[in-house]
């Protein structure tokens, strides 16, 4: 098996974050929600040009890269930003399917978890479709606890319906 190598998302993985979250949400998230919400947020939330705003701004991106001899390819990416006072969002976390079960996305959480305390953030919060129940479990289970419930026309005809969760930074 290849190293795993968690660090800073480069400019020019742009590309290859949009490809994977494509993957993984075309894999993942039909029974959840429909196909025609699928491309819909992907449309709104998975551009090289976002991914690379984001970054410009200041936004924390990780990468984990599957390093072998010759080559290095990217298996999960994690998005934050700040949020309230004392919080830190987690905004997007995706690990490929053939990667997935390998803790790679608990280390792109505590990665991402150093870092926010390490900015003096107190606390991660995120949500997740009510319906995800692997995800929702995950988290769990690396620290998180269901905060509250959240619903969101988000255009188009749909609606998230999440669970907001949160984890204290210590």
């Amino acid at each position: 098996m290849d190293e795993i190598q968690i660090g800073p998302l480069h400019l020019d993985e742009a590309e290859a974050v949009v490809e994977l979250a494509g993957r993984v949400w075309r894999a993942h998230y039909p029974g959840i929600i429909s196909a025609e919400q699928i491309e819909y947020m992907l449309a709104q939330r998975y551009r090289p040009i976002l991914v690379k705003q984001f970054i410009a701004r200041g936004d924390i991106w990780l990468a984990a890269r599957a390093v072998g001899l010759e080559k290095q390819v990217l298996v999960g990416f994690a998005h934050g930003h700040p949020q309230a006072e004392g919080d830190y969002k987690l905004d997007k976390l995706y690990v490929d399917l053939d990667w997935q079960r390998h803790g790679i996305g608990g280390a792109l959480i505590n990665a991402l978890a150093e870092r926010a305390a390490g900015h003096g953030y107190s606390r991660l919060v995120l949500r997740v479709n009510r319906q995800n129940q692997n995800a929702i479990n995950a988290y769990l289970k690396h620290g998180f606890t269901v905060s509250t419930i959240y619903l969101e026309d988000i255009g188009g005809g749909h609606v998230m319906d999440d669970y907001v969760m949160t984890k204290e930074l210590t």
